[in-house]
């Protein structure tokens, strides 16, 4: 139960400590995105929408290649760089959401598991405290 505790605990607070810091970059979901545009980037869902757009601009930028496509002089090369990193940090941050709710929901099973068992022996005790009568008369060995 105490290990459930800390997994729930530190999922908690590791899913506050990504979405502030996420805040603290002052992103907006450009209005052109599938979803979620104009919202602030402080979760996982907006932080992928983001990503998604972002990589649509790089490839209008580039006329649809990717870095590794464009030829290495190409001056739309340094923008799907840019691109690439800043998609690649937000998916970051997605992931750290991710690992911070599955943190959570497991250290919320473990403390249920151990509840169940702690019942479970509470019960078995009580069971064993019973007295049983002894067999007398014929047959009582």
């Amino acid at each position: 139960m105490v290990a459930g505790v800390i997994f729930a605990v530190a999922g908690v607070v590791t899913w506050f400590v990504v979405a502030d810091q996420l805040a603290a970059e002052n992103i907006t979901v450009s209005e052109d995105a599938a979803f979620l545009a104009g919202s602030d980037v402080t979760g996982p869902f907006a932080a992928y929408a983001e990503a998604q757009v972002i990589n649509q601009h790089a490839l209008e930028a580039t006329g649809g290649k990717t870095y590794a496509e464009l030829e290495r002089d190409d001056p739309a090369r340094e923008t799907a760089m840019q691109a690439s990193f800043l998609r690649a940090s937000l998916f970051t941050s997605v992931v750290a959401f991710g690992v911070a709710a599955l943190a959570t929901v497991l250290g919320i099973l473990l403390v249920l598991i151990g509840w169940a068992l702690r019942d479970r022996e509470s019960a078995a005790d009580v069971t064993s405290a019973v007295v049983t009568p002894t067999q007398t008369g014929p047959g009582a060995s």
